[in-house]
């Protein structure tokens, strides 16, 4: 279990932590069965990069969406003249065909933009990423969907048409087979691509999780389709919530269903059996009320683990990122995790969650890391606590209440699974970690123009960049599996979804100056948008420490410091004789801390370009630090 030692030396009121010798243990959880239960050792080590495909590289312009392709999705057509929009393109102009969209409001008919990424992107900057140090990559959804997004699917077992070369030949696959019988399913141009994908990233030690959404699909998905078309008598009405079958007698559509927040039909959910039947309140027990759609999300999962079906997972995903998880009965979680494991017992599961009460309030996770259910999940109570502080943004923490909180969320999770936590702090679903820095309320709460007239759409300034700097550091010295979302690295910024899946900059594309506003009335910066090469030496800096530190990884995090009247902040990650002390100055002074350590000896300042080194005596490391710095000390033997 993770242990936090603290004995608190309160003088005044500036809130001086220092921890010593007293020690307070989380209690242990009832485990699973081993075979089950065992947290994957590679996923503790991971540096994760999330690729949101759409967005990521234009690699293959001859499979770029068609208005064919987009058929079905939100919000349902297209006007004439659209066409694919320029990868450079300043984010809030309107595109001549943009007005024309019916539906309301720039960021609905931006829904209908498309730039072209695909695998062939992917496979362009696999080298890339491996130079970058990254070791496992998320995928957002891959499967055969209209949307952007890819989360309405219309198809579980395929790629996406428009992410390989033969988007017309891979349709005309799709629609031969017996959707819901694996013997006639084929390997489409795409899937056959996403294969070299995993390939290729496997041979450079590279691990691949893939996102599907077992909670809901597309309104066109082939089964919901069945359904429209045989009503009761389809052998699929009991994968679906149906409201109202349609009359066939009426030249209307009548056809109605439970929808994705009750009333989206652009996403229909899963019928589900809650125990109680009253209780919804997640988490929540019970199970997918369908068998044959168990059978059915078991065997997409099982082709994608083991492609060849040979027995040896080698060729397949490294496990499931599994969307709003907490959307779905545990029931239906423990009998995934089952099967998953009998195919791949090194399988990584991570669900997302996130909210309990929008928008304070989140859900605790541990009823899903005891074994049975999740590895991990996506982090966002982290980044919330570490955003507080070292960004000084709503809900704003001095250090001593930046302690309470991390020991807050982290209590009763194993310390397995809190070494293998994806720790985000940006995604496709919350604003970019600079954007987020830069303003200063709620994390995901009025984070965009629409909802907040206010935030800040610009590129963020200097005193932002010192407190990403800081809480990077934080972030790779910390405990958990630190994340990059999908351009963070490259610089740059953006509001919540959907500003923070712009496409990703990259050196070899011209990109028009960001001059337009999301209300056109309003005056804005005029910023250069190109890759920030300092930014990105420094994540891979980052990078290059944690991995060759797996003191970083498996050490005991200990907190040292937590001085309020000065805003420092320091801890320990500690295995054997092994130590490495972090202290963070998050004033707007110079200041002088004294840092308690394990032992007497040389420490070194890992992260200073001239490698500063101190001598411990016995109060520890005396330190001065600049205005919003931070120093990584590492003992030497």
């Amino acid at each position: 279990m993770r242990s936090i030692n603290r004995i608190f030396l309160l003088t005044n009121v500036i809130g001086f932590l220092f921890v010593g010798c007293g020690q307070m243990q989380n209690k242990n959880t009832i485990k699973a069965d081993e075979s089950l239960s065992s947290v994957p050792k590679w996923a503790k080590e991971a540096i994760w990069y999330q690729i949101f495909v759409e967005r990521f590289r234009n690699g293959d312009p001859n499979n770029d969406p068609a208005p064919v392709d987009m058929a079905g999705g939100y919000p349902g057509s297209l006007p004439k003249g659209w066409k694919i929009t320029p990868w450079g393109h300043d984010w809030y102009d309107h595109e001549p065909w943009l007005d024309s969209v019916k539906a309301k409001g720039f960021y609905s008919k931006i829904q209908t933009r498309r730039y072209g990424g695909d695998l062939q992107g992917v496979l362009d900057k696999i080298d890339y990423l491996q130079e970058l140090g990254i070791t496992a990559i998320y995928f957002n959804p891959l499967n055969d969907s209209p949307s952007l997004h890819k989360y309405d699917a219309r198809n579980y077992t395929h790629i996406d048409r428009n992410f390989g070369p033969d988007p017309k030949g891979d349709a005309l696959i799709m629609s031969l087979e017996t959707h819901d019988d694996p013997a006639t399913w084929k390997w489409t141009e795409a899937d056959k691509m996403f294969l070299k994908v995993i390939a290729e990233c496997h041979k450079r030690g590279i691990h691949v999780i893939l996102d599907f959404s077992w909670n809901h699909t597309g309104k066109d998905f082939w089964a919901l389709n069945d359904v429209r078309k045989n009503g009761t008598s389809s052998k699929f009405a009991d994968w679906y919530n149906i409201i109202q079958s349609d009359d066939p007698k009426t030249p209307a559509d009548e056809f109605k269903y439970e929808g994705w927040g009750g009333n989206n039909p652009y996403m229909p959910v899963f019928r589900k059996d809650i125990i109680p039947p009253t209780n919804k309140i997640m988490p929540f027990e019970g199970n997918l009320h369908s068998e044959s759609l168990k059978n059915h999300i078991f065997d997409v999962t099982k082709r994608w683990l083991d492609p060849d079906n040979d027995g040896n997972p080698d060729d397949g995903v490294d496990g499931f990122r599994l969307d709003v998880a907490g959307e779905i009965p545990m029931g239906f979680w423990r009998e995934y995790r089952k099967v998953v494991r009998s195919v791949n017992p090194e399988a990584y599961l991570v669900g997302e969650i996130w909210w309990l009460e929008w928008p304070d309030k989140t859900l605790n996770p541990k009823t899903y890391l005891t074994g049975d259910q999740f590895d991990a999940v996506m982090n966002y109570r982290w980044f919330r606590v570490a955003r507080g502080f070292f960004g000084q943004a709503e809900p704003v923490l001095n250090p001593t209440e930046f302690v309470s909180e991390i020991e807050r969320i982290d209590n009763g999770i194993d310390t397995s699974n809190l070494q293998a936590m994806m720790n985000v702090a940006a995604t496709h679903d919350s604003p970019r970690l600079s954007t987020s820095l830069f303003n200063k309320t709620m994390d995901k709460y009025n984070a965009k123009p629409s909802d907040n007239p206010d935030y800040k759409i610009n590129k963020p300034d200097e005193l932002t960049r010192k407190e990403q700097i800081l809480l990077l550091i934080h972030q790779y010295t910390f405990m958990g599996a630190p994340h990059i979302w999908n351009g963070d690295e490259s610089g740059m910024w953006g509001a919540d979804d959907p500003d923070c899946r712009k496409p990703v900059v990259w050196e070899d594309i011209i990109y028009e100056n960001e001059t337009a506003n999301f209300d056109p009335a309003r005056k804005r910066p005029v910023d250069v948008v190109k890759v920030d090469t300092v930014l990105r030496s420094f994540y891979k800096k980052l990078i290059n420490m944690r991995k060759e530190n797996p003191v970083l990884v498996y050490g005991d995090l200990t907190f040292t410091v937590a001085d309020n009247e000065k805003m420092i902040l320091a801890y320990s990650r500690r295995k054997g004789d092994e130590e490495i002390a972090v202290v963070f100055n998050r004033s707007g002074k110079i200041q002088s801390i004294n840092v308690p350590v394990l032992s007497k000896g040389t420490y070194t300042d890992i992260l200073a370009p001239e490698g500063n080194s101190i001598k411990a005596t016995g109060r520890g490391l005396a330190i001065t630090l600049e205005p919003l710095s931070a120093a990584v000390f590492k003992k030497r033997h």
